[in-house]
């Protein structure tokens, strides 16, 4: 097993129809304004930028992130991430037949920062609960943002 790799998977349903919650979605700029953790964003182009994050743990994650796959007709948003983490994100939007829409998120990273290399054995359980954490968070600031849009 290699301890400093991880997947990660989040579903959520939310009330919004889903090509607002995609266009919400490319716009990385506004994700500090409705997701506490995400700290700074900076844009680079129209196909990427960079990004500080903090969460519960004591440590800033710097990440660039590069447009992996743009796709409306499907809902999906994909990014190629470097710096702290390697590895890629995607968000798949679809609409429900009864409202709303399910959002998934995806990320597959292999840690480069080298404090939670150190750490990885011990500290997987602490670094899986903050990523829980970030996502509950993002859930709530994004339904709470699209709402006040």
């Amino acid at each position: 097993m290699d301890w400093n790799h991880y997947r990660f998977r989040s579903l959520w349903t939310l009330p919004a129809p889903a090509p607002v919650v995609h266009r919400a979605l490319e716009r990385i700029e506004d994700y500090p304004l409705w997701w506490p953790q995400v700290r700074e964003v900076t844009r680079l182009d129209d196909a990427g930028g960079t990004a500080r994050i903090r969460s519960l743990l004591p440590y800033d994650l710097f990440l660039t992130l590069r447009e992996g796959r743009r796709d409306p007709a499907a809902g999906v948003l994909e990014v190629v991430l470097s710096g702290d983490l390697a590895g890629w994100a995607r968000w798949t939007v679809t609409a429900r037949a009864t409202g709303g829409c399910l959002v998934r998120y995806d990320q597959e990273v292999d840690v480069r920062k080298p404090l939670m290399r150190r750490l990885a054995v011990p500290g997987r359980p602490l670094f899986r609960l903050n990523h829980a954490l970030m996502m509950r968070s993002a859930r709530r600031g994004l339904a709470a943002h699209l709402e006040a849009v």
